[in-house]
């Protein structure tokens, strides 16, 4: 909220959450994980149904799966990655930069009538 005091002043100012695509649906063995994403996307239209007024615009990105450290595992497990990538259309695992453009899109004077909204970059993992 430091930030939005800054821009309630300003009167204009964006604000982009990290959510995933567990902000949507329930998370295979990892309960934790999906429930404090939820709890992002509540708090991305909260806030932007209190900051609206301020000329702030609140959003959000949830990213699917990404190669990171931190997915390494489960791109080990051939079984689990092979399950993962079937749900995915787009056929792969996206690297970090391609988050950019969703980022991008948010920050920019194109995004300014945007807001309360969780913007899935996923590859179409939550179509299927």
């Amino acid at each position: 909220m430091a930030a939005a005091k800054v821009f309630a002043k300003q009167k204009s100012g964006k604000i982009i959450n990290i959510g995933s695509m567990l902000s949507f649906q329930g998370g295979k063995f990892i309960p934790s994980y999906t429930a404090s994403k939820h709890g992002v996307a509540g708090l991305t239209k909260s806030f932007a149904s209190e900051l609206g007024a301020y000329n702030i615009q609140v959003n959000a990105i949830a990213p699917g799966y990404i190669k990171t450290a931190n997915t390494a595992p489960i791109r080990a497990d051939q079984a689990r990655n092979d399950e993962i990538l079937g749900r995915i259309p787009v056929g792969h695992w996206a690297e970090t930069y391609e988050l950019m453009g969703s980022v991008v899109f948010l920050a920019s004077e194109a995004s300014n009538y945007v807001t309360g909204h969780v913007l899935a970059v996923d590859g179409g993992y939550l179509v299927r």
